[in-house]
């Protein structure tokens, strides 16, 4: 997966025809999205922050166009507690902890050879998924306790 920090248009437009995706302005609207954002987000958080600025957009086109990308393993998706889905561009191995308190995903970071396991007793393992919960230590020092 490439690494999207930061990438201008001509950037985001290369890299979607590289990986056989046609890039519409609306893919690398969603794709400058996340590449600038650091936080997971969701088909509606994406939405809404962009439906403005494309007023055509819909939460169809979103949802179709995070789906290719993931495909494409342009950006990756993560489900925490067979919840909403979320999208991130982070390619390092990392772990995720989602707060109890205010429900914000955390990445961990975590080592590489846990994400190195290609086989476990004849099977193949095509992704590893690490999730913890807690309280987060914002919510920690603020006394938010659930």
């Amino acid at each position: 997966m490439p690494v999207l920090k930061e990438m201008s248009v001509a950037e985001i437009t290369k890299l979607l025809q590289e990986a056989g995706v046609s890039p519409s302005i609306q893919r690398i609207k969603i794709l400058q999205f996340i590449s600038v954002n650091e936080k997971h987000s969701s088909v509606d958080k994406i939405y809404q922050d962009l439906v403005s600025e494309i007023p055509t957009l819909s939460k169809t086109t979103v949802y179709n166009t995070l789906a290719l990308f993931v495909e494409k393993k342009i950006i990756n998706s993560i489900t925490i507690d067979n919840t909403e889905i979320l999208y991130e561009q982070s390619q390092k191995p990392h772990a995720h902890f989602q707060c109890n308190v205010c429900n914000n995903v955390i990445d961990i970071d975590l080592s590489s050879s846990l994400y190195g396991i290609k086989k476990i007793e004849n099977h193949k393992v095509e992704k590893v998924n690490i999730h913890l919960r807690g309280i987060c230590n914002e919510c920690l020092k603020n006394g938010s306790m659930k």
